[in-house]
């Protein structure tokens, strides 16, 4: 079936858009697509430095066509109603059907070829693109992230002809603005099209251009015995700067590795995006760099190299001043300036985050150990950990703050503990990113986070939809992490609203969900009023685990069934209270549950004490042939009153001794 090949080639695209670009536009795409009644058999967006290129397979060469029955208005409508109706289908009133007094016309539409679709749906897209930013050039209306220079719209081997501000589509694009041909060339479908970028200069694929980046430049490297340090992220940006990458391995002066190491990284990647290389002997970083080239130069890369080096030595010599300057500052010396910076308009500054991550430290610090010289270095750090935030360094790479100020506290000479808690209380600040659990550091950590979050849910900045530009989602998320992976006995309550514990509470569905585990047994969990998120995991592993076995579905449905039957009752009148008590001349079965209640209540209430909630599901599951026999020999609403009372206690007795263990009506499956 027929292919339509899509290409969009404007000056150079910010490489943070490609990704989204190339994403919205199969979406745009499909959508049209689908709209008319036509599905590709594949579809595919390729982003990069200067073009958007779409291929969709399998498209037929018309739209089917079509037969739609059109609701009306009713027949008691006045008449302008059914005028507008019969204008919008085209037919006349003794064409339409009346059905229970509406008015309905079938109307036939025959298919479109899909060029003419195909033109009108480019048009579209290209006029209602949902660049982040974009701009108009010239004398045309067109909004586009960079000036638009050429469209190639070609479906089954020909030109679909339109324009869009001056520019007509065609079958003509050109190779790398600098190695490829300096003429145009024409392509007839993908596979063409693809074969002669490559030939000019241009691989389309942007995990290509990655894999081409990384394979080249590890090359680069063993040659000289050394090893690439990884860095997805920076890859991502430089794969979308060049077309034809080129790695190229420099020189740096050796002495600027007196410098942190962090700083050397961070210097290379945000202002110049170079890869650093490292002595695999040592795991120490090398006096090298690498950087990606868009050109495949004549001398190898030599003078590319050699330019680049003096541009990092610029770079670092700065750094270096900043380093030297920011040691002679003590950290505590630098919090007067903390009352200089603005947190935010109604928390006050920065001086005063740090009086509130002080005193939230303090209180924190028993749970996570409880001892004077915790609490007390917990203090000293989480007094000193914003204090880089005035140093130069930090100033110059803001991606440092916090590193710094461990690295200024070891050179004060601080308790390694106070240095490592500064260093790292901002973690985790990613799912991948390693949890601070020495106990200090801990500490630090969970009060930097709760702050931000009691501070924001207080002024009533909640995360809304995917709005969430304080990323307290993040916040919350560590926090969670931090207290699970050091099993921390924090009262959530006691730092925090109600709103922030549900908040808790869906952050840590989030977290449980990545694992596998269901979001409706959280919610089981935390109905019970449970704040310590150690013990609710805990509840919710074994829950989980419980209900999985044949024990726990077949008692989930009899706590479902006997839930139903007292809820029906409920609409009557008040039900009976107090325990279910043996009667005379009652069913063994009655009987046989209430001593398996019995029973059940004692070993539960032994396991629940010693926090055994794998225990705690063994005891539920003794219950589980009791009442399925129950329910099968013993009518509940009998007609002996004191009977159909005993019996709806006994079924109220086995609902609240299961709710001890979860609230089993939030319980989906």
């Amino acid at each position: 079936m027929p292919q339509l090949l899509l290409e969009l080639l404007s000056e150079e695209i910010p490489a943070r858009m490609q990704a989204n670009a190339a994403r919205d536009l199969e979406r745009m795409a499909r959508e049209r697509l689908l709209a008319e009644g036509l599905l590709p058999e594949a579809l595919k967006t390729f982003g990069g430095a200067r073009r958007l290129t779409l291929v969709a397979e399998g498209l037929p060469e018309r739209q089917p066509d079509r037969h739609e029955e059109l609701k009306g208005p009713k027949t008691s409508a006045p008449d302008q109603a059914l005028e507008g109706f019969l204008r919008k289908t085209g037919l006349s009133k003794d064409q339409l059907v009346e059905k229970d007094g509406v008015w309905f016309a079938t109307v036939h539409r025959h298919g479109r070829a899909t060029a003419e679709i195909v033109a009108e749906m480019v048009q579209g897209i290209v006029r209602d693109f949902p660049w982040p930013k974009s701009m108009v050039s010239g004398v045309s209306k067109l909004r586009w992230v960079r000036p638009l220079r050429r469209i190639v719209c070609v479906f089954d081997g020909e030109i679909v002809p339109f324009q869009i501000e001056g520019i007509p589509s065609g079958d003509v694009t050109q190779g790398h603005r600098f190695m490829g041909s300096a003429q145009p060339f024409r392509v007839k479908d993908f596979d063409d099209y693809a074969e002669k970028l490559q030939k000019h200069h241009v691989v389309l694929d942007p995990e290509e251009r990655k894999a081409k980046i990384l394979e080249e430049a590890r090359t680069l490297c063993f040659a000289r015995n050394l090893e690439l340090v990884d860095d997805a992220g920076l890859l991502d940006e430089v794969a979308g700067l060049v077309e034809w990458p080129v790695p190229v391995l420099g020189d740096m002066d050796p002495a600027f590795l007196d410098l942190p190491p962090e700083v050397i990284r961070t210097s290379m990647r945000v202002h110049q995006r170079y890869f650093a290389v490292r002595n695999p002997a040592t795991g120490k970083l090398a006096p090298h760099f690498v950087t990606i080239a868009n050109i495949a130069a004549k001398d190898g890369g030599r003078t590319i190299a050699t330019g680049n080096a003096k541009v990092l030595s610029a770079r670092l010599s700065d750094a270096r001043f900043f380093w030297n300057e920011d040691r002679k500052v003590r950290l505590e010396d630098r919090l007067e300036k903390l009352k200089g910076v603005t947190f935010h308009a109604k928390l006050g500054s920065m001086y005063d985050r740090v009086q509130r991550i002080v005193s939230m430290a303090e209180a924190i610090a028993p749970f996570v150990r409880d001892d004077d010289a915790t609490r007390s270095k917990a203090a000293e750090a989480a007094s000193l950990c914003k204090a880089d935030l005035v140093s130069g360094v930090v100033g110059e790479f803001p991606e440092l703050q916090g590193i710094m100020g461990g690295y200024y506290a070891e050179a004060e000479g601080l308790d390694p503990e106070v240095v490592d808690a500064i260093r790292h209380h901002y973690k985790p600040q990613g799912p991948n990113d390693d949890v601070p659990v020495q106990s200090v550091a801990a500490t630090v950590a969970l009060a930097d986070k709760l702050d931000t979050l009691v501070s924001f849910f207080g002024i009533g900045e909640k995360p809304t939809g995917s709005r969430d530009p304080f990323a307290l989602r993040r916040a919350a998320l560590g926090v969670i992490r931090i207290v699970l992976s050091t099993r921390t006995r924090l009262p959530l309550k006691q730092f925090g609203s109600d709103d922030l514990l549900a908040f808790f509470a869906d952050r840590l569905k989030v977290q449980l969900r990545d694992e596998g585990q269901r979001h409706d047994l959280v919610d089981a969990a935390f109905a019970l009023g449970d704040d310590d998120l150690v013990r609710i995991v805990a509840r919710v592993q074994a829950l989980g685990e419980f209900l999985a076995t044949d024990d726990g579905a077949n008692l989930l449905a009899g706590y479902k069934r006997a839930v139903n039957i007292l809820r029906a009752e409920e609409k009557k009148g008040p039900l009976p209270t107090g325990v279910a008590a043996a009667m005379t001349g009652q069913p063994a079965e009655e009987a046989a549950l209430i001593a398996a209640r019995d029973a059940a209540g004692a070993s539960l209430s032994a396991a629940l004490g010693n926090e055994d909630f794998v225990g705690a599901m063994q005891a539920l599951a003794a219950l589980r042939g009791p009442v399925d026999a129950f329910f099968d020999k013993v009518l509940v609403n009998s007609d002996v009153e004191a009977e159909r009372e005993n019996r709806l206690r006994l079924l109220a007795n086995v609902r609240d001794l299961m709710g001890q263990v979860a609230d089993f009506s939030q319980v989906t499956g």
